[in-house]
């Protein structure tokens, strides 16, 4: 057979596929010895799952840490791969860029092409092998149970007994079940003949049952028979002898498990049980007693134990609650960051940023914008009321002051006795002298007919043809 005919894909070209089908994009690499359809096949998307992808250890890193502190390394651990902000080790009261010691080594970040259902998975970044340590242990637990059995299996024996059907006649006690091997009675939640709440009322609205806690919850929804019995539930259950009756019957429990010598038996002989957990209680007080003495006979401090009178005081607060549980009207605390928060700059006593107007940040105690500025406190603000105003034409300029007040009415007079002089001598035809410069108060009154007579008169006439004539004699 021919290689064309053993491998398709690399026969010659086809001459009825139209060009734009056969060629190639401009992106693609033209390659002409492989095939020249490629492109058109379907090509095989690489696997971004985590079963393809190598193993990445979390937490590694690269050898051992440096000695000195590197610049641009974290100043709190220093460690190269990130900054401050980023450390996950405990903030320290110095970091290691001004002490130099304890400096961690640095990670290994690897780079882990994960795609959609790679980045969900909940497995993602285990090890199998830590499963091993879980095998290990239940395997030594087991053991230790075996041992333990054989230990109580001959303790029974050398006391000459070793009936495995010493509480058998507890299997027929109702609401009781017994277990032949591990010769332990176990009570149950309620006695089968008796019919279960839950199935008083099946109304969807009536008091409900929760598997879970083997309760009925949502009591008193309607008044049902349902409800009716379970009303007083909770109540009968944590009131009288009913806690101490818990409180026995788990120590019975707790006493079987342990394999203790002296078993206790709630339901067989309560009278017994009780009086062995009363024993072990006082055994425990003598006890601790003991140890309390020597404690005392070797460290001393008895006057620190003797009991103050209590202080009987007396308080009436009204206090009232939000429906999220917080008492209405208190602060809520205001959670801290380990970002540098409230730090004044200069001599502001407020921080940039608290104070914004017109898309410019600034301070609250000054209103200025400036963040190197000095604070100028109330003067401040009113100065930028008043230049904002002003640049506004909200408010008219502010009077000079007294002395400039005196020294304007001077010059205004010597003004008003040249402007005299300056008319008489018009009138006398000596000519004229230049007026200077308008004065605010002139500005305010508009112009005079005096003014357009002096400008008509000073006016330059090009036309004139002896304007530039001069009389030298």
């Amino acid at each position: 057979m021919s290689s064309s005919k053993r491998n398709p894909e690399k026969q010659a070209k086809n001459e009825y596929i139209p060009h734009f089908i056969a060629k190639k994009p401009f992106y693609l690499e033209d390659n002409t010895e492989g095939d020249y359809l490629e492109h058109q096949r379907l090509q095989n998307k690489k696997d971004l799952d985590l079963a393809n992808q190598k193993w990445y250890d979390r937490g590694k890193r690269a050898g051992p840490a440096a000695t000195k502190f590197r610049k641009g390394a974290c100043e709190n651990c220093g460690a190269m791969t990130h900054k401050v902000k980023d450390c996950l080790s405990r903030p320290r009261k110095k970091g290691a860029r001004w002490t130099g010691q304890d400096i961690q080594a640095d990670e290994i970040i690897q780079e882990v092409e994960l795609g959609w259902d790679g980045k969900r998975d909940r497995w993602n970044g285990y090890d199998s092998h830590e499963h091993k340590m879980v095998v290990e242990e239940h395997i030594r637990m087991e053991e230790l149970r075996r041992e333990s059995e054989r230990k109580s299996t001959e303790d029974a024996e050398m006391e000459g007994g070793g009936d495995e059907d010493k509480y058998a006649e507890e299997s027929e006690m109702p609401g009781q079940t017994y277990d032949a091997a591990s010769r332990i009675s176990t009570r149950n939640l309620r006695i089968r003949e008796d019919t279960a709440k839950y199935l008083l009322n099946l109304d969807l609205d009536s008091a409900k049952y929760d598997p879970k806690t083997r309760t009925m919850v949502d009591r008193g929804a309607t008044q049902d028979q349902a409800a009716a019995l379970v009303e007083e539930d909770n109540f009968m259950r944590s009131s009288g002898d009913a806690a101490e009756f818990e409180r026995l019957q788990r120590a019975a429990w707790e006493s079987r498990e342990r394999g203790n010598k002296t078993k206790m038996h709630l339901q067989a002989n309560p009278t017994e049980a009780e009086h062995i957990k009363k024993k072990e209680q006082q055994v425990a007080e003598e006890r601790r007693a003991r140890e309390k003495k020597a404690l005392l006979e070797r460290y001393g401090g008895e006057q620190h134990l003797v009991d103050k009178p209590p202080v009987l005081e007396e308080e009436e607060r009204y206090i009232e609650y939000t429906p999220s549980g917080q008492v209405k009207g208190r602060e809520k605390a205001v959670a801290k960051s380990k970002y540098t928060e409230d730090k004044l700059i200069n001599n502001h006593t407020a921080v940039w940023g608290s104070w914004w107007q017109s898309f410019k940040w600034g301070f609250a105690c000054c209103h200025s914008t400036v963040k190197n500025s000095y604070c100028t406190g109330e003067e401040g603000i009113r100065a930028a009321e008043e230049a904002d105003k002003l640049r506004l034409g909200l408010m008219e300029p502010p009077a000079p002051r007294k002395a400039e007040q005196e020294k304007q009415e001077e010059q205004e007079g010597v003004e008003e006795e040249d402007a005299v002089k300056d008319k008489s001598k018009e009138k006398d035809g000596e000519g004229h002298v230049e007026k200077g410069k308008r004065k605010l108060k002139e500005l305010r009154d508009g112009v005079t007919e005096e003014d357009m007579e002096q400008y008509r008169k000073q006016q330059k006439l090009y036309n004139d043809p002896m304007a530039n004539f001069v009389d030298t004699v």
